[in-house]
């Protein structure tokens, strides 16, 4: 019974913190989002060899430096722009977003 208690005490606990109303709820100054408020995206289709070798070439990588961002091998990067193998569905969601914020890959 005592263990119970303690397991309740940290369920109230972590209701309390996750009071966000909306998808997004201010939070001391800073946005904090809410993922049961928000409709998940479909998957990411996937991308066609040349559209992998223009988003590289517009940020002006070498395919081992492309690579090293995304955090893959340079044969990965290779293959992808031969079309012999396509990025995994972790990889392609990275892409589209550094297709849309391409600074996102230089952050820290």
């Amino acid at each position: 019974m005592g263990k119970k208690n303690k397991k309740d005490k940290k369920k109230n606990k972590h209701k309390e913190e996750e009071r966000p109303t909306g998808a997004l709820a201010s939070e001391k100054g800073s946005a904090r989002l809410d993922l049961r408020a928000v409709e998940i995206p479909d998957r990411p289709k996937p991308m066609k060899p040349s559209d992998i070798r223009e988003l590289r070439e517009s940020l002006n990588a070498s395919q081992t430096l492309f690579a090293r961002l995304l955090n893959v091998s340079s044969n990965a990067v290779e293959s992808w722009e031969q079309g012999l193998r396509e990025p995994r569905q972790a990889t392609l969601k990275l892409l589209y977003i550094v297709r849309k914020n391409p600074e996102v890959l230089l952050g820290s």
